[in-house]
């Protein structure tokens, strides 16, 4: 599991002991001006922005569903659409995703939320043998092989990033 804590458990770590699911834990200052939440992570941790995955929330047909990209990519909304049988996508409310997940927006994890919502990770994940995602609060990312990332949100993998 995780080595070191870096000040308390999140419900996604939460989550990921309860799945038996091996990540490490990464935390780093948090700037509250920065422009961008996923790249300053990937530039804090010295990691590959490709291989930092950021987690949006959409509503694909009036229903909310989970995108997970890398930072170094946009969200493709009509791949994520047809990634989940929907016609139209768009960028859910910032307080609608806060609601929903029980994170922040900056901080909001693809595990652990309030409620299980569809999620679709960009096929980009594959290539690496860890991926990072946000911990659950901004500060925080947390490194775990993209297969249990697969298995433990239920996503399903598909061409979404461009």
């Amino acid at each position: 599991m995780s080595g070191k804590r870096s000040g308390g458990a999140t419900r996604a770590t939460v989550v990921l002991s309860g799945a038996g699911v091996a990540f490490s834990e990464h935390p780093y200052r948090h700037d509250p001006a920065a422009a961008s939440y996923g790249v300053e992570a990937a530039e804090a941790l010295g990691l590959p922005p490709e291989q930092v995955f950021k987690t949006l929330l959409t509503r694909v047909d009036g229903r909310l569903v989970v995108g997970i990209v890398s930072v170094s990519e946009q969200l493709d909304l009509k791949a994520l659409a047809a990634a989940v049988g929907g016609r139209k996508a768009a960028l859910a409310d910032p307080t609608d995703a806060e609601r929903a997940t029980g994170h922040v927006v900056g901080g909001i994890s693809p595990v652990g939320q309030r409620r299980r919502h569809p999620t679709v990770l960009d096929d980009s994940a594959l290539a690496f043998d860890l991926v990072y995602v946000s911990g659950g609060r901004r500060g925080l990312d947390l490194g775990l092989a993209p297969d249990d990332l697969v298995r433990v949100t239920g996503a399903v993998v598909a061409a979404i990033g461009r």
